[in-house]
């Protein structure tokens, strides 16, 4: 009986143990296999998942958003490198990017990036190990598409888009992990001259551009509401406008290298560069080489050379010719009018208007620059002259109610005004120009309009400028003054252009002085007007530009021409000089050889074309002659682009690719919180973590508070870039290995305990059941 029992007892144990078992076992079983899963990820992690958390960086490093929320991907590290060859009046630059991907993952960089306004872009050339990939001319949407489905293919492609004269980008598809391609654009342009000094610049950085508040210009009723959608005027303003790095969180990124091979074709005299330190060697009488005083310095500011002839060498004309194909000959020709001024003759009175900008761009050293121009110009008005003060950022300011006469009373009562202004806020520059052009009354008998426009030109909304100045100037000439280290080239000499005056850049305060008395000289004397060029022998010749515009002191008449092959006779030019007749004539079968002056030419008849009132039915017929002209002479345009595309496949199908914009400096000068909104920063974080994803997550709540009261499309950007320029210390820890690792560790454990309870409990019951002793 006892046995009986015993049997029993053991039976029901060996029952109520069976679950355990099998719990346990299923326990084991599944801790192997999260090993096995987590040994996995750990050895092969690169091929499961690329991104990174902020805590997940082991070195300084600067993430972007990735298309997985939470997720963040290295962004790709670009150095440049130009080399610019000056060969007399004719420039040609060489731009070689380098685009390095440092991540894990597969990217698209995009690089938003300027050059010249007036360059003729021609060239792109991708190089991927030792293998040259030479770009081809398309048009703007073939390209597009040929670009569009390499990157689906998963082979390297190369796209160099125009999105203004100014702004281009070029993005660079399938960029594999470590990995460096490198990418070379080239472009030419005439070297700019006045006063007997010839310069260029060479943009580095595209400035933060300000979206107006959207208008409605059209309203068309789409359907039976009753109800129309206001429109953003800047429809592309995703395409030129990129991440932009708070220097005060973030070292400076970019660098560039940059050599000048210069042979003026005449002797030389000074040669210098007013923003950036440089080495100077002689190459002959002729020729020097001009490199920087440091390897490389940040694309933050734009370089500018300047050169003089030597004493008695300055040429007073120049004339140069191309043969091109299809029976086609080229001109480039300047010439320097004499002065014709009579200095015993009165001078004009004039009714200056003076517009400042005292936005946010403008803050730092750009609004100290543009306060002691104006003030300075303020103080050159005559007694006869009248004058007024228009200020601007998202609001406007007439200062008074009409013009005044420029006493000592006015002049000091508006330069007080103007010393008191503060850079704050939009640029919400129309309803100025407007009020300059439109409200300040009729011009008196014999006096001289001139509206003079102090800004940087940080806008995106250029064309709406210019249609205002085109259809409201009337007798006003409008002259344009680029402040700061990266103003918008391409809207002040257009603006400049169509109001019939000039362009005047001071880029530091150093050369307020020298280049505001220059600007004087020029308000004071328009030189030539009514200019008109053509052949002796009257044979058919498209002369750019087109019109010729009017001239100031110190200005030459610059022209490009196509011409019948083998022409020769002269080029007569003409027009008025303080109502005199002039004219010269330039010996065509005199010209020297000069190469690259088709596209010269061309790169002026597309802006030309630009420039050409058209209706909504004629704007097809323009696109139609843009895309023409530079898909003829192999040119970049807004109508057609640069496409390179590798034969060989080189991400796998498996592989995700995320897509980054290259982020930019903030243009030397500028102040960041005058840009994007005065933002509190986050307590610190433990520097040896790093900084957390909560604390990204909260700058981006903080700057999109920042800008919940700006009535402006840039706003979403701004969150964008607070988000997007987080440089990590190179303290973190590698969060990702840590978390394995105690992971394992727990799975260990929990293995241990499982088997250590089936070895004592288990045991104690079988010894029990059976009657074996403890020991």
């Amino acid at each position: 009986m006892f046995l009986d029992d015993e049997i029993a007892f053991a039976k029901t144990r060996r029952s109520s143990l069976k679950p355990l078992i099998s719990v346990a076992l299923i326990a084991v079983l599944g801790v192997f296999i999260t090993l096995t899963s987590l040994a996995h990820s750990a050895l092969a992690g690169e091929k499961i998942s690329p991104l990174l958390t902020p805590n997940g960086v082991n070195m300084g490093s600067l993430l972007l958003p990735s298309q997985e929320p939470g997720y963040y991907v290295e962004a790709p590290r670009l150095k440049a490198d130009v080399q610019i060859d000056v060969t007399g009046p004719i420039l040609r630059a060489k731009v070689t990017q380098r685009f390095q991907n440092p991540g894990k993952g597969w990217v698209e960089g995009t690089y938003v990036f300027p050059l010249p306004e007036d360059s003729a872009v021609d060239s792109l050339r991708m190089q991927i190990g030792d293998r040259f990939i030479e770009g081809k001319i398309k048009p703007r949407e073939e390209a597009r598409e040929i670009y569009e489905q390499a990157k689906r293919e998963g082979t390297k492609a190369a796209l160099l888009e125009q999105q203004r004269p100014n702004i281009f980008t070029n993005q660079v598809a399938n960029i594999g992990p470590g990995e460096t391609i490198v990418v070379q654009i080239e472009y030419q342009e005439t070297v700019h001259q006045t006063n007997g000094e010839f310069s260029f610049r060479f943009p580095m950085v595209v400035a933060p551009r300000y979206s107006p508040m959207p208008v409605v210009q059209n309203v068309r009723f789409g359907d039976e509401s009753g109800f129309a959608v206001a429109e953003d005027s800047i429809k592309d303003l995703d395409k030129i406008t990129a991440p932009v790095l708070d220097p005060r969180d973030n070292a400076k990124i970019n660098p560039v290298t940059l050599t000048v091979n210069l042979n003026a074709g005449f002797a030389l005299g000074d040669v210098t560069s007013p923003h950036h330190k440089i080495n100077i060697s002689a190459d002959g009488l002729d020729g020097k080489t001009i490199t920087l005083n440091t390897d490389e310095v940040p694309a933050d500011q734009d370089f500018e050379l300047t050169w003089k002839a030597a004493p008695g060498k300055t040429p007073a004309a120049g004339l140069f010719r191309e043969q091109g194909p299809n029976g086609k000959d080229y001109l480039l020709a300047f010439v320097t009018p004499p002065s014709l001024k009579d200095d015993n003759a009165p001078a004009p009175k004039r009714e200056a208007i003076f517009i400042i900008d005292n936005s946010g761009s403008m803050g730092g050293e750009s609004i100290k620059q543009a306060k002691a121009s104006l003030e300075l110009a303020i103080a050159a008005l005559k007694p006869e002259d009248r004058f007024n003060v228009i200020r601007f950022d998202d609001t406007m300011t007439v200062y008074f109610p009409q013009l005044e006469a420029a006493d000592d009373q006015h002049k000091q009562d508006a330069i007080a005004y103007v010393r008191s202004l503060q850079a704050e806020g939009g640029t919400e520059m129309l309803p100025a120009l407007k009020a300059a052009l439109s409200t300040q009354g009729p011009v008196a008998d014999g006096a001289l309009r001139q509206v003079i426009f102090l800004t940087d030109g940080a806008i995106g909304n250029e064309s709406d400028l210019f249609g205002e100045i085109a259809r409201n100037r009337d007798d006003a000439r409008v002259f344009t003054v680029g402040i700061g280290s990266a103003p918008n080239s391409y809207f002040m000499t257009k603006a400049a252009e169509i109001g019939r005056g000039t362009y005047t850049h001071i880029g530091s305060e150093d050369q307020i002085s020298e280049r505001m008395i220059a600007l004087f000289n020029k308000l004071e004397n328009p030189v030539m007007t009514d200019i008109t060029a053509r052949l002796e022998s009257g044979s058919d010749a498209e002369i750019t530009p087109d019109p010729v515009p009017d001239l100031y002191a110190g200005e030459p008449i610059v022209l490009t021409a196509v011409i019948p092959t083998g022409e020769n006779g002269e080029l007569n030019i003409t027009g008025q000089a303080n109502g005199q007749p002039w004219r010269t004539s330039l010996d065509l079968s005199k010209a020297a050889k000069g190469s690259g002056i088709g596209k010269l030419w061309a790169r002026r008849k597309i802006a030309d074309l630009e420039a050409t009132p058209y209706t909504d039915d004629g704007r097809q017929n323009v696109d139609a002659e843009i895309e023409k002209v530079a898909l003829e002479h192999h040119l970049v345009s807004r109508m057609t682009s640069l496409v390179a595309v590798d034969v060989s496949k080189s991400r796998p199908d498996d592989e995700q690719l995320d897509r980054t914009k290259m982020p930019l400096n903030l243009p030397a000068g500028w102040d960041f919180d005058k840009v994007y909104g005065e933002v509190s920063a986050p307590a610190p974080a433990d520097k040896s973590r790093g900084i957390t994803l909560a604390q990204v997550q909260n700058i981006a709540k903080m700057a999109a508070n920042s800008v919940a009261q700006a009535p402006t499309a840039e706003a979403a950007s701004i969150v964008a870039t607070r988000t997007k320029s987080v440089a990590l210390p190179q303290t973190s820890t590698l969060a990702d290995r840590d978390i394995l690792l105690g992971l394992m560790m727990l799975a260990f454990a929990l293995m241990g305990g499982c088997l250590l309870f089936l070895s004592r409990s288990g045991l104690k019951t079988y010894a029990k059941a059976w009657g074996w002793r403890d020991e």
